[in-house]
């Protein structure tokens, strides 16, 4: 899963959720210089991450774009799935997107300064670029996904990425609802954020 399920499964514990945000650049010990509630969140952001790609439904998914993007292939799928997240946003939260989206990223601007400037510059991006409601068309997401392609260190063609999810829609949303529930009901058993 991508940024917008990460804090989506926070529920509405914020500290716990910055965790889960930031927990990939979050590095060996610089953990333990985190306030306790956000390593927490780093911690619920690796267990869903190692659930995740163990997954049954999400190895499907991931070999049907293998072919094409190899190792970017679960990359891929995570944000795929933040996509369907967005774009049914209204089947997992009673809170509108655009009025979570802000109110997250309020309560994220009061939280950066605590961290290395490299968090910081990925908080200001995710606000100034609103990755939470590109997420929401697959036209905001293949301009995400470019971005991340620019980044890349080796050829990855993850912005022509949205070309397969158009092409094979269904089944990835498919799978994302029958994932999306079970995924829940893990999370839960974790912290019961939700």
């Amino acid at each position: 899963m991508n940024f917008l399920a990460h804090v989506y499964l926070s529920g509405s514990n914020i500290p716990l959720a910055v965790g889960n945000l930031i927990a990939d650049r979050v590095k060996g010990k610089n953990l333990e210089l985190l306030a306790p509630a956000i390593q927490e969140g780093v911690l619920l952001h690796r267990a869903i991450d190692s659930y995740t790609d163990q997954h049954p439904l999400v190895h499907k998914c991931v070999k049907k774009l293998f072919p094409n993007y190899r190792h970017y292939s679960r990359v891929i799928v995570d944000m795929y799935f933040d996509h369907f997240l967005a774009a049914h946003w209204e089947r997992y939260h009673a809170q509108a997107l655009d009025e979570y989206s802000q109110a997250f990223y309020e309560a994220l601007s009061h939280y950066a300064p605590q961290f290395p400037e490299p968090i910081q510059k990925f908080i200001g991006a995710l606000i100034q670029y609103n990755w939470f409601e590109q997420y929401k068309t697959v036209k905001g997401l293949g301009l995400i996904l470019k971005q991340m392609e620019e980044r890349t260190k080796f050829h990855s063609n993850l912005g022509a990425s949205t070309a397969d999810l158009k092409q094979n829609y269904t089944y990835f949303e498919t799978h994302f609802f029958e994932f999306m529930g079970e995924l829940i009901a893990f999370t839960k058993t974790k912290t019961n954020p939700l």
